[in-house]
């Protein structure tokens, strides 16, 4: 049998980030279909996603995807990089969104994210705290967010 083989994500734990690690996604093509999709999904059909007349005559003479759309690329993108392997155990929180820029159907995003908070105080799981800077095909900032989670530790560490 021919074909690709794949693998479970890497063993990675708490201790494997340390404070200042940086990693940079590949690229995502934005298209008028995810902006489609996702509205529907949602139910989220405000004019600035979904009504190309209305938008012609606003301030960025087209539309444009959803803030919580360009978020959820982000996490996506990261998620298959690699980079957190299967050291997540959960979500804490996600702090500080700001949308700085409007993405549009054809921007191509990458994100780079930058470890800014470790902490190791409990006996099974760390804190890490991981800055996301999503960025479109100029390196142009389009949105930051900080994303909170909990990490496994290794074993006897605490």
């Amino acid at each position: 049998m021919s074909g690709r083989s794949y693998k479970d994500p890497a063993a990675k734990f708490f201790e494997d980030f340390e404070l200042g690690d940086v990693m940079t996604t590949r690229g995502r093509t934005v298209d008028i279909g995810d902006i489609t999709a996702f509205a529907g999904l949602t139910g989220d059909h405000y004019q600035l996603h979904t009504d190309a007349q209305f938008m012609a005559d606003n301030r960025f003479g087209q539309r444009i995807a959803h803030g919580p759309l360009t978020f959820s690329l982000a996490v996506g993108l990261v998620g298959l990089s690699g980079f957190y392997g299967d050291a997540i155990a959960a979500l804490v929180e996600i702090t500080g969104l700001k949308a700085s820029a409007p993405v549009f159907a054809g921007d191509t995003l990458h994100v780079v994210a930058t470890v800014a908070g470790h902490d190791a105080s409990g006996p099974k799981y760390g804190t890490l705290g991981v800055t996301y800077s999503v960025r479109n095909q100029a390196d142009a900032e389009v949105m930051t967010f900080l994303q909170t989670m909990l990490a496994r530790r290794r074993a006897g560490k605490g």
